[in-house]
């Protein structure tokens, strides 16, 4: 064998291998709704947590996920309308000294939350309830708007010399499609 069909093997090998890995989150149950005064959103990440990924974090890798979302007015004949971009993270860490998982989600202001339960703190760290986009009066009644929405798993950043260690942690990372909600106000 030569080396250039040597090459090409480990290539597609180490592209099989990565296909083999590949993670299928998606959004689901992205509701878009109002109290008297502001646009909420709702929605859930599923597929998000392997193994892989729950040993990671027992043994103290820190994870965050980030979610994406984008508000904008549609119009017709010319390029929708960017009202508003957002970004919330929802980060994990596990203590080992006391058993719990403390789940920090930027955009609420109660602080982080604290759990022993891990399908807790993965259902903590797998949703958004309650976000505020915009204020109602920000809107027009009658108007085409659209909300899209993603969810990746930031980027685990280690120390230098752990990068040869831990080069696995790629296997777990995701990212998933956007996803859109069009209503009209």
């Amino acid at each position: 064998m030569n080396r250039k069909s040597l090459v090409l093997l480990f290539g597609l090998i180490f592209c099989v291998q990565n296909l083999a890995f590949a993670q299928n989150a998606t959004l689901t149950n992205i509701i878009v709704t109002n109290t008297r005064d502001d646009l909420l959103v709702y929605l859930n990440v599923e597929g998000a947590f392997t193994e892989k990924m729950k040993k990671a974090i027992l043994s103290g890798v820190s994870t965050t996920f980030s979610y994406y979302l984008s508000f904008y007015r549609v119009r017709n004949i010319w390029f929708d309308d960017n009202i508003e971009d957002i970004k919330v993270t929802n980060t994990i860490k596990y203590n080992n000294l006391k058993e719990e998982y403390i789940v920090e989600r930027s955009w609420e202001k109660s602080g982080p939350q604290v759990t022993k339960s891990f399908d807790e703190a993965q259902k903590l760290m797998s949703e958004i309830d309650s976000l505020k986009i915009i204020p109602l009066k920000q809107l027009e009644k009658g108007a085409h708007y659209q909300l899209r929405a993603k969810a990746e798993l930031s980027k685990v950043t280690l120390p230098f010399y752990l990068h040869y260690v831990l080069f696995f942690v790629s296997l777990w990372d995701f990212e998933t499609d956007w996803y859109t909600v069009d209503f009209i106000y």
